[in-house]
This record gives C-alpha cells, structure tokens and sequence, in this order.
C-alpha cells in the first residue's frame, strides 16, 4: 500500500513539485518501504526518530527535519538533516549555525512562517520574516533556500489558500529583493489534504504523510 501510495502522488506532482514523505511516528520500515518506491526527500519531526530511520534507510535520500527544533537539538540536528524547514528565531539560528560550524557544513534552511497568526504555533510572523532574514547574514554557515507553512487546522482545503497565497506573496518580495546569503529556491506547504492547493498557490515542495503511509494508529482510537 505505501508503495502505490508514493507511486501515484509522484505521478500525480508537476515535474517542478517535490515530494516530501512525512514520517512522524512512522517507523523505520515503513520509510524504507517508502523509499523503495521512489520517495527521494524524507521528513522527520524528531532528532530521535531521523536517527532510527536514517539506521535502516542510509544516505540514499535527503533528510529534512520539518517540525519545530529546540537549540539544545541543534547539534544532532546539523549532523543528521541535509536542509532544515523550520528556522524561525535569531536563537534558534545562532544555535545552528554554531553547530554547522563544527560540522564543517553549510545549513540550508527554510524560514517556518505562522501565516495564520496563530499565538500557540511556532514560526515568525510574516510582518517580522524579513528582519529575522535579514539579520541571518550575520551568520555566515547558513544558507536561507526559502519558506515554510503549515496555516491553520481547518477542516476545508480551500480555507487554507489565503494563508498559502500570503507565504507565496511573502516569498516573492523576499526574493525580490537579491539579499545576500538568501536563494529564496524553495516553498514548502501544504499537506496531505491540502497539497493540491498549496500547489496551485505556488508551493513547490508538499510535505505529505497520512496519504502516503494511511493512518495512525492514534489516529483510529476512539
């Protein structure tokens, strides 16, 4: 099932989209089974369980830690993950940046953008991105490629496109702009259930999980 799954959304993306196999909880086989099937870019919330993964499945695909990193985490972090997507504190970013120092190693990131405003997320305010970018040209083994997005957890798909629209837009000036240290080459948003949006609004890396692996197993408890 997981190989058919990773078989028709990878026929399904436009040729400029990539595909990002969210594996929160999933485990090492499940990824590996995954990977057999073409997926090339595998996303992890936790250091602990990229480590796990990483065991089984090797050096074969890029690994992107997509959900929030705490600076203590930097470390392994920097070690394990080849681009990370949520980078949104000049702490966060001193942090890594000390870290890739010691690795020898430029840090590709994405700045995570709460493009619904939301105070109990984590990601900068899309009115305070630019001076967060801004002043990561003080930190000279980080690479900004771009944004990141999840929006609010809404049950319509098309309620999320006007916070996909507003990381796009944002996006743009960025890019617009020619900052030094910042490509500005990658936005990453939408989901399982909302991909295809996101993808409309200009996403070119999705960030998909339940459609790819099914559910949880937490997901089916009463």
């Amino acid at each position: 099932m997981i190989q058919e799954n990773v078989k028709r959304i990878l026929n399904e993306l436009p040729p400029d989209v990539m595909l990002v196999g969210a594996a929160k909880t999933r485990t090492p086989a499940e990824v590996l089974d995954a990977v057999s099937a073409g997926l090339a870019i595998v996303g992890e919330n936790y250091v602990q369980e990229a480590e796990r993964a990483r065991e089984a499945v090797g050096e074969r695909v890029k690994w992107h830690l997509i959900g929030h990193l705490q600076s203590n985490k930097a470390k392994k972090a920097v070690k394990l993950f080849d681009m990370i997507e949520t980078l949104d504190s000049l702490n966060l970013a001193q942090a890594v940046d000390r870290a890739a120092e010691k690795e020898g190693k430029l840090m590709p990131v994405l700045i995570e953008i709460n493009s619904g405003e939301e105070p109990q997320k984590h990601g900068v305010l899309p009115g305070e991105a630019l001076e967060l970018i801004q002043g990561l040209a003080d930190f000279p083994h980080i690479r900004v490629m771009g944004l990141m997005t999840m929006g609010p957890l809404l049950d319509d798909p098309e309620s999320l496109r006007p916070y996909f629209r507003r990381t796009r837009e944002l996006f743009e000036q960025i890019r617009s702009l020619s900052l030094p240290h910042v490509e500005m080459r990658y936005l990453s948003m939408g989901m399982s259930d909302s991909y295809r949006v996101a993808i409309e609004e200009g996403a070119n890396l999705v960030r998909i999980g339940t459609a790819l692996f099914g559910e949880r197993p937490s997901c089916n408890k009463p």
